[in-house]
């Protein structure tokens, strides 16, 4: 900071309102003095709680891992350590961020004691463009998680800087996809070559046993002709000598024998606790296929509705004539969340199908006072999932359910979202149920 925000006036710079001399002694006075400095801002790091709360929900998911998160939420949060869901201790993790309080502390002490080595390779870097060309070389070595918390919480990163680390971890969960697919191909693999070794080693045990019984009659020979020729002389001696050799001999190869069916069977054990690691990592892509299949889903819904809405065959496209459909003639729809971009488009699809929207953005701009009291008075309650925070979400589900209120939450805070909604509860047939009437019992007020 180059120069003071206001004025000092002091004995040294107001002048007197006397003679001119009085005037001149005044400056003489205050050139003597030495130049006063302002104390620099000392240099820190971001801490957890004030980082945007947007960037809580990506922080905590990527950098901590979900036992450590386990043990330390439920020290203070109302949770059962062993009963509760992934996702409910993911979200009281991103509530006790967004707190500030005495859980944010430790989930910050957490992740800086976690990636201690990250944070120390980024502090001498005192520009964003060196600390963009580490991020980038962290994305190269899949050292990600503990470079997110380095970068987000570095004390020369910008905004700019953040939204961009922000877009790399997100987009990284789309090459899960690619990396699965030859997980399994690789199983497929070591199933079959584990299948191969089991029969060489079912076929080895097998000549094993049959050079077992061969050895052990042989020995019965050798030892029935050493008793009949024992008496033989040198004939007999010789014979002996070459029994002994080739019983040696059967002794040393199935010594062999031995030592390669144990080197087969280790190879063997190591297949199997491989084949078990691949089966999870299989089940595990099975399971985010099925998450990716309910995506494509949705997205191909949402884009139905937008081709109609193009078309003009959504209901209202075409012009005010054409009749509303009775769903949503008349009805009040309160749209909490969201972008102001998007919010136009999406007032003018409601006001197209007869319904009145009221829009507040989760307490963005908006108070947060202001929601409570403002969806009494809707028939639907509709939300961005991904453009509010948690504690707006928890306050208009909390509502909705006193009053009885119908909510729906949307995939994202796009218009396709919202046309696929108008679509899905304007069709003919069985609508959605709206949520069970809960009780009238305050939890603030009693």
């Amino acid at each position: 900071m180059s120069s003071l925000p206001f004025r000092l006036i002091d004995a040294w710079s107001a002048p007197p309102s006397n003679a001119a001399g009085a005037y001149g002694a005044m400056v003489d006075l205050c050139c003597a003095r030495p130049e006063r400095r302002l104390p620099e801002t000392p240099r820190r790091r971001a801490k957890l709680a004030e980082l945007d709360p947007h960037l809580h929900c990506s922080v905590i998911g990527t950098c901590l891992i979900t036992g450590e998160l386990r043990r330390l939420v439920a020290r203070f949060a109302p949770i059962d350590r062993e009963r509760a869901s992934d996702l409910e201790v993911h979200h009281e993790a991103v509530k006790l961020a967004m707190d500030g309080a005495a859980g944010a502390k430790a989930l910050h002490k957490a992740l800086d004691t976690r990636y201690e080595g990250a944070i120390k390779r980024l502090q001498p870097v005192r520009d964003v463009d060196t600390l963009l060309a580490r991020w980038e070389d962290a994305l190269k070595s899949g050292e990600v998680p503990g470079a997110y918390w380095a970068v987000m919480t570095h004390p020369d990163t910008t905004i700019e800087m953040r939204q961009r680390a922000f877009g790399d971890v997100h987009m990284l969960s789309h090459l899960v996809g690619a990396a699965n697919r030859a997980d399994v191909r690789r199983l497929q693999a070591l199933e079959a070559e584990n299948s191969s070794l089991k029969d060489k080693i079912d076929r080895q045990q097998q000549r094993l046993k049959e050079m077992s019984a061969e050895r052990e009659q042989m020995t019965r020979q050798l030892s029935e002709q050493v008793l009949r020729r024992s008496a033989h002389g040198e004939h007999e001696a010789a014979a002996l000598a070459a029994a002994t050799e080739r019983f040696e001999t059967l002794t040393a190869e199935l010594t062999a024998r031995d030592q390669a069916l144990a080197h087969h069977t280790g190879r063997r054990e190591a297949a199997e606790r491989q084949l078990e690691a691949l089966h999870e990592v299989a089940q595990q892509t099975e399971a985010r296929l099925r998450q990716a299949l309910a995506l494509v889903d949705s997205l191909q819904a949402e884009l139905h509705a937008m081709e109609e809405v193009v078309d003009g065959r959504l209901w209202g496209a075409e012009g005010a004539g054409q009749a509303h459909p009775p769903v949503w003639h008349g009805k009040r729809v309160a749209y909490v969340g969201g972008r102001p971009k998007s919010s136009q488009t999406i007032k003018a699809l409601a006001e197209a199908a007869g319904a009145e929207l009221i829009v507040h953005d989760g307490g963005i701009e908006d108070r947060k006072g202001l929601l409570t009291a403002m969806l009494p008075g809707a028939d639907l309650v509709v939300f961005p999932v991904d453009c509010i925070d948690h504690d707006s979400m928890s306050t208009l589900k909390r509502v909705c359910e006193r009053h009885g209120i119908a909510y729906h939450p949307l995939r994202s805070a796009s218009a396709a979202s919202f046309a696929a909604l108008l679509a899905s509860l304007g069709e003919p047939g069985p609508q959605p149920s709206p949520q069970p009437p809960a009780s009238r019992f305050c939890l603030r007020h009693g």
